[in-house]
Order: structure tokens, then C-alpha cells, then sequence
């Protein structure tokens, strides 16, 4: 038992327990919007646009998270526009906007002398978090959290049907930007937690093992996060015995769980297609 709790014991421990539960509420709610949206790609290139936005910002000399929001805005807010005014694909601009930006950022961080270690923005640092972070991740998930809570509803039938929701007299284009500042904050609030290449796996994973678990939005909603929050704990737990990285691991356990959950989908599939023959053959 005291092994099992050895954990629990350090100070770095306890941080990365409690960013990994700050973090994971906000993720899971955005990953069903994005996969209900199609929209992982954007949710991939605004997780590496940001990397411009934090270079400049340490230059600059202003908090790393506001450099990343608006680097991440400006990638979301180009995506749009090029994608509305030229004949180029949403996936291609997307793919054009974000290699960019992220090649941008490189070329910045290599060429500027600086503390600050790439590896720990790319993958994360759980391990190093410190109180401040814990705090700006903090009010950022909640912030996020409570507007997904409540306008659930709404992103839903935007997510859907766009031409529907502005006839019901939804501000569209408020409900469009208004998720794609959510994502933007959310991708700053996990920069400490996965970095920048992980965080698409929280923002995608928990969404589509949900998808894969439930049939009703709401019901996906509560479950993602339950999967998400479960995954990253069990991660950060496990990569202590294992020595491993807290990020790529939690990634690991969420992908074994997709998995399940698409093997488990196929069998359940499969049944119900036998019993309806057996059905249409004793009828």
C-alpha cells in the first residue's frame, strides 16, 4: 500500500494531478464539439500555430499565454478568411495556415537566445508545473467549461446545421469565433499539461471514445470528460512507475481506450445485424 501511494507523497506529483483534472473538464467538452464539427484539423493547427505567438511573447516580455492566444486567434480568424474567399478547401487552408505559423515559430525560436526549452512547450512539462500555472489553467477551464455548459445547445445546432441556427436567430458567426476563442484558450491552458503536439490528442480522443460509447449529445458530454479526466490521471499515475513522460502516456491510455471502445462498437454492430437476419428469417 505504500508503494501504491508513493505518488501521492511528492509535491510535483500532486501538481501534475491537479492540472491533469484543471485541464481535462474543458477538453473533453471542446473534443465532442470538434468531432461532431469535423473539425480535429483546426483543433491540430491552432495547437501548433501557437508556438509563433509564445517566441514572440517571451521577446516581447509579456505573459507566454497572451502571445499564444492571439497567435492562435490569428490562425483561426486566417483559416476562415482564406477559406471563405478563395476556392481552396477548409482541411488544405488549414494545412497551408498551421505549417506555417509553426515553421514561423521555429525559425523564431532558433534564431532568438533564450532559457526556455522547446522540448517543454512541444510535450509538455506536467512534472515542472508551478502554482501560477495551476492557477491560469485554472480560471481558463472554468471560464470554458461554464460557456460550453451553457451554450451547449446552441453549439450543437451550429455544429449541425448552420442554415437552421441562423434562422432560429442564433448569431452564427458569434457562435463560429466564439468556440474558436474557446479552443485557443483551452490549447494555452494545456501547454503545461501536453504541449503543443499532445494537446490534439485531448482535444480529440475523449470526444470520439464518447461518440463511439453513447448515442445522445448530452450523455457524450459528461462521458467524455469522465474518460478524458480518468485518462489523464491513470497516465500521470502510471508514468511515475514506469518512468515514463506524464503526456505521451496519458496519450497512450486514451488511445487504448479508443480502441476498446471501437472494438467493443464493431462486436455490438455485428450482433444486432445478426439478430435482424435471425428476425427476417424466422419471420
Amino acid at each position: 500500500m505504500d508503494t501504491l501511494l508513493l505518488p501521492f507523497q511528492f509535491a510535483f506529483m500532486q501538481n501534475a494531478f491537479y492540472i491533469s483534472m484543471i485541464v481535462s473538464v474543458p477538453t473533453a467538452l471542446l473534443s465532442c464539439f470538434l468531432v461532431m464539427k469535423g473539425w480535429a484539423l483546426m483543433g491540430d493547427a491552432v495547437s501548433h500555430a501557437v508556438l509563433p505567438g509564445i517566441v514572440l511573447a517571451y521577446i516581447i516580455g509579456i505573459p507566454l499565454i497572451i502571445g499564444a492566444f492571439i497567435a492562435g486567434m490569428t490562425c483561426a480568424l486566417a483559416t476562415g478568411y482564406l477559406s471563405t474567399n478563395s476556392r481552396v478547401k477548409q482541411d488544405t487552408v488549414m494545412g497551408v495556415v498551421f505549417s506555417g505559423m509553426f515553421g514561423v515559430g521555429i525559425v523564431l525560436y532558433v534564431s532568438v537566445e533564450t532559457a526556455m526549452h522547446l522540448d517543454h512547450i512541444l510535450f509538455g512539462n506536467m512534472l515542472g508545473v508551478e502554482p501560477h500555472e495551476l492557477w491560469t489553467a485554472g480560471m481558463i477551464s472554468a471560464g470554458v467549461g461554464l460557456i460550453l455548459a451553457l451554450k451547449w445547445k446552441d453549439w450543437l445546432l451550429h455544429s449541425f446545421d448552420p442554415a437552421q441556427a441562423r434562422a432560429s436567430g442564433l448569431w452564427v458567426n458569434w457562435l463560429h469565433y466564439g468556440l474558436l476563442a474557446a479552443l485557443s484558450l483551452t490549447i494555452v491552458a494545456t501547454l503545461s499539461a501536453a504541449g503543443l503536439i499532445l494537446a490534439i490528442g485531448l482535444l480529440i480522443a475523449p470526444g470520439a471514445i464518447a461518440f463511439l460509447v453513447v448515442r445522445k449529445f448530452s450523455t457524450m458530454l459528461w462521458v467524455s470528460v469522465i474518460v478524458c479526466m480518468a485518462s489523464m490521471l491513470l497516465g500521470t499515475y502510471a508514468s511515475f512507475f514506469l518512468d515514463s513522460a506524464p503526456a505521451p502516456t496519458i496519450i497512450l491510455v486514451m488511445t487504448a481506450l479508443f480502441i476498446a471502445a471501437f472494438i467493443r462498437r464493431q462486436i455490438i454492430t455485428r450482433q444486432a445485424s445478426m439478430q435482424r437476419v435471425d428476425d427476417a428469417v424466422n419471420s
